[in-house]
């Protein structure tokens, strides 16, 4: 029996990767516009994957020039690390031939800078970022923390996949245990009538290597299991 009236938006981080466009075809093939987070350097290695995913209907936004965490860097070199990856997008639109017509920024391992949060907010809201839409978020969590408020881009579920690596103890089937817990300690439950989500996935070739097309096997869990996947869509700056 499937759920009802479960709605998920889609994110990925860390592209480019050498599976990027394999991801980027298998979404298509789902019919699901996903919001890719980019790292410069990866951007930079894996450029013409970069392109595909754009011109392949995704939507790229910003995941910091080098992937640090925020909350170890000055607030001058956090503005750095942003506005070097914003040269490096405003790049790989022009030459996919794309409109930039949001910007969305998501902070490396969810860390918001410590300190320095607010006045990075502020800087998000002074220099054009765009928060994606997250209104029908009905978790008492996201709206008691101000997540609702932020411009950054958070989730709601983290499939965890990324620590699928050799001898690390983590396996698929502690994915599968995150899917189906109905009690998390963070977030909220997957599967629950009229749930909202942000979900989490990774663009990462050490897990393709590991679990081969294991995005297939987690969005395809839900498709079957009654998830309906939005577009990205943005408030008005």
């Amino acid at each position: 029996m499937t759920n009802k009236d479960i709605h998920a938006v889609l994110t990925i981080d860390d592209i480019a990767s050498r599976n990027t466009p394999a991801i980027v075809d298998y979404l298509n093939e789902k019919g699901i516009t996903a919001l890719m987070f980019a790292v410069g350097e990866n951007v930079e290695k894996y450029y013409d994957n970069a392109i595909y995913a754009l011109q392949k209907g995704m939507i790229v936004g910003n995941h910091s020039y080098s992937h640090p965490v925020f909350s170890e860097i000055t607030i001058e070199e956090a503005k750095e690390e942003i506005a070097k990856n914003e040269v490096v997008l405003d790049k790989l639109y022009r030459d996919a031939g794309v409109e930039r017509r949001y910007r969305p920024f998501r902070f490396p391992y969810g860390n918001k800078g410590g300190a320095n949060k607010e006045a990075l907010q502020r800087y998000f809201r002074e220099n054009g970022f765009s928060k994606l839409r997250d209104d029908a978020i009905p978790y008492e969590y996201w709206h008691r923390t101000g997540l609702d408020r932020d411009i950054d881009t958070l989730w709601t579920f983290d499939f965890a996949e990324y620590n699928i690596r050799p001898n690390s103890g983590f396996t698929l089937d502690d994915v599968w245990k995150r899917v189906f817990d109905q009690n998390p300690g963070m977030g909220a439950p997957l599967f629950v009538d009229g749930g909202r989500h942000i979900l989490l996935l990774h663009a990462h070739d050490e897990t393709d290597e590991m679990v081969p097309q294991y995005y297939r096997l987690f969005i395809d869990c839900l498709l079957e299991n009654g998830v309906i996947f939005d577009v990205p869509e943005f408030f008005e700056a």
